[in-house]
């Protein structure tokens, strides 16, 4: 799939995650096998581009190209300025976020609650397009509620004014993240428009990657909870695209491996101790259906600094190497609420 100038190496994009996609996060989904991985939303208020949680989502310090970043807000002069910001940062292709379903962000007309607001859409899409010399993206949702699905409206309009790619979750902003993805709009939205469209919406398997690619026609799929805690999803899903044949799933040793190497980064990123912090989500994540797995995450949330994190890691995956066990994850395990993170729910 191409965007711009970029050409990715496959059709597998992860999704921007409020508290989840953060530099870390994103090197590792293409380490695994992702083509693109899309930031954290950044917030348009110029105010903030000196707080040091915008300055980290501002770091993309050694990512793999391309670098996209998604930009979150209701003006469109700030949006304008936020994405050129972004792009005098390393940015090489700017988000717009019209997809986000979280209160904090509809209750000041930003995120999905612009679907309410075809003329603000317009106007915030043509400054941002206007704004920067990279290529501009936009996420959206399927309309505001089920009586009001207009994505077809907004992603002709925004394929008129310059956007170049357009991803799509299949579920409208009074849906949050409640009951299943719907494809059909998202499969109307394809006939309707000629620029890439990525789907996005319970895509957890590399089973329901196909039928979702196939079902929409889309171009490509976006994963975003089903990543959490299993980056290697976006190769098991490539290979099972390529070959029709499942990757065998990752040993104990190996989730392990690639766990700590997750959480240095996470330190080396956020410091010690925010970076201890963060790593629990991740941590709970790895281990969800490994055997006894329940009340190391329960202890994993009492501990207070990055040697006792790790020696507790240690420890669990000690306990289970010798069995060679493998993970094997059960879809409710994608979709409970222990297992998706309050921050991640944002996005």
């Amino acid at each position: 799939m191409q965007i711009g100038k970029h050409i990715l190496k496959n059709n597998l994009v992860v999704a921007p995650m409020a508290g989840v996609t953060d530099r870390p996060f994103r090197q590792l989904c293409k380490k695994m096998g992702a083509g693109l991985a899309v930031s954290e939303m950044v917030t348009s208020n110029s105010l903030l581009y000196g707080s040091e949680k915008t300055r980290r989502r501002a770091n993309h310090e050694g990512e793999v190209d391309p670098i996209s970043v998604q930009i979150a807000g209701a003006d469109p002069k700030m949006m304008a300025e936020a994405a050129k910001y972004n792009v005098d940062n390393g940015a090489q292709i700017i988000d717009i976020n019209m997809g986000c379903p979280a209160k904090k962000i509809c209750n000041v007309m930003a995120g999905s609650a612009l679907l309410k607001d075809e003329p603000l859409v317009s106007q915030i899409l043509k400054a941002v397009v206007a704004a920067v010399d990279v290529p501009v993206t936009l996420k959206i949702r399927t309309g505001w509620d089920k009586n009001n699905r207009n994505a077809v409206t907004v992603a002709k309009m925004a394929e008129d004014i310059g956007v170049q790619a357009l991803a799509m979750h299949g579920r409208t902003r009074a849906c949050a993240y409640l009951g299943d993805a719907e494809y059909d709009t998202i499969a109307a939205v394809k006939q309707a428009i000629n620029i890439p469209l990525i789907a996005n919406g319970d895509i957890t398997t590399p089973e329901k990657a196909k039928y979702v690619l196939d079902y929409t026609g889309a171009d490509a799929v976006m994963i975003g909870r089903a990543a959490q805690g299993r980056p290697w999803i976006f190769r098991e899903i490539e290979h099972y695209l390529s070959t029709g044949t499942h990757l065998l799933p990752p040993t104990v040793e190996e989730i392990h491996i690639v766990m700590l190497e997750h959480i240095n980064d996470l330190y080396g990123f956020y410091g010690d101790i925010a970076g201890m912090r963060v790593a629990r989500k991740h941590i709970s994540w790895y281990t969800k259906g490994l055997a006894g797995s329940a009340a190391f995450r329960h202890n994993m949330n009492t501990l207070d600094s990055i040697e006792l994190q790790q020696a507790a890691i240690n420890d669990f995956f000690a306990e289970l190497k010798h069995k060679n066990e493998r993970l094997v994850y059960a879809d409710d395990d994608l979709e409970t609420p222990e297992n998706i993170a309050p921050a991640a729910l944002a996005a």
